[in-house]
């Protein structure tokens, strides 16, 4: 077996778990992964979970105390019918949404009546199906499948992946929170300092439409790494089984669906990507929630009925759309080839 495959004797990432953000695969899931006729759509998300990671990298990585278990990445990954074609959309964290009454929070096991929150709480509240069920109401676009990665997993998984991953900035980006200090260029970054980097959004004034970037940049950069390393079917399978956790979660992806996923895409480049943040229109104060993100509407609409309807995003408007300072609330996708890292 190749060095290339196994670095210390463990299994490089898979490629079908990196089609979103590329570790965390959860339980069994109750069927096999489908061929929907519109499209597989994925929900991913990243959750801020300290569990498993030492005093050491919590100190040297500045991660902070006890983590909320709410979900601070949410992507929507649609691959297309024809599998030739992969569209992400970011959902900020802080988006303004309704819960609805009768959910019973997984914390207390009381029974909520409905409220405003921000989106990354439904979690909090309600686990996994509950954020799924939020997604969907919110997006009116169903999703087959959930993937969701702590810290932990993250870290590990970028340390399997020779060298680590490439990572890039044109302006110094120093955040004082999350100890990233980067200066302009390109490097390799391993599982730590790759956290660092996604989790930034103070680095460069964008917030946390910044951090989206940041995770839109490392996924495609991940994605070709282990696109041209990853040689041997059986490490695929080891490392996925390493990577799916113990925990049984509605619609999880299973050791199988992160195969037959490597095999649907092994012939996707990034050429064939495109991300994007969901249109914002702007921000508001709310009580009992702070300050919140709403979506533009009607924009919004026309993005998930896009991804409905198996076609590529819709094109940025002529127009601004959006009242966020700087023009970060715009709406404006990208290809996934604009991201790579030189």
């Amino acid at each position: 077996m190749s060095a290339r495959t196994f670095r210390r004797g463990r299994p490089v990432l898979a490629s079908a778990a990196l089609v979103a953000l590329g570790s965390g695969a959860l339980a069994a899931s109750p069927a096999a992964l489908p061929s929907p006729a519109a499209g597989l759509n994925i929900l991913v998300v990243g959750i801020d979970s300290r569990q498993g990671v030492t005093p050491r990298e919590k100190e040297k990585y500045r991660l902070g105390g006890k983590g909320c278990d709410c979900t601070d990445v949410m992507m929507l990954v649609h691959i297309s019918a024809k599998n030739d074609r992969v569209s992400v959309v970011s959902l900020p964290r802080d988006t303004l949404t309704g819960f609805p009454a009768g959910h019973r929070d997984q914390r207390t096991r009381a029974q909520h009546g409905a409220h405003q929150a921000k989106v990354n709480s439904a979690r909090t509240e309600g686990g996994p199906a509950f954020t799924l069920e939020t997604v969907e109401r919110m997006t009116r676009t169903p999703v087959h499948r959930y993937l969701e990665i702590d810290f932990r997993r993250f870290i590990d998984g970028v340390n399997r992946l020779e060298g680590g991953v490439p990572i890039c900035t044109k302006v110094p980006l120093k955040d004082p929170v999350t100890g990233l200090d980067l200066p302009p260029g390109t490097k390799k970054a391993e599982g730590g300092e790759a956290l660092q980097f996604v989790r930034s959004r103070r680095a460069d004034g964008k917030l946390d439409f910044g951090r989206m970037q940041k995770q839109q940049q490392f996924v495609v950069n991940t994605l070709r790494k282990v696109r041209t390393e990853l040689t041997d079917p059986a490490a695929l399978r080891t490392f996925a089984s390493t990577l799916r956790g113990t925990a049984r979660v509605e619609r999880g992806l299973s050791v199988t669906d992160l195969l037959t996923l490597a095999t649907r895409l092994r012939n996707l480049t990034p050429s064939r990507t495109e991300f994007a943040t969901v249109p914002v229109s702007g921000l508001k104060d709310v009580t009992g929630v702070g300050s919140a993100i709403a979506w533009n509407e009607k924009q919004a609409a026309e993005v998930f009925e896009r991804l409905r309807a198996d076609k590529p995003l819709p094109k940025a408007a002529t127009t601004p759309t959006s009242t966020v300072p700087q023009g970060l609330g715009e709406y404006r996708p990208i290809p996934g080839a604009s991201l790579l890292c030189a």
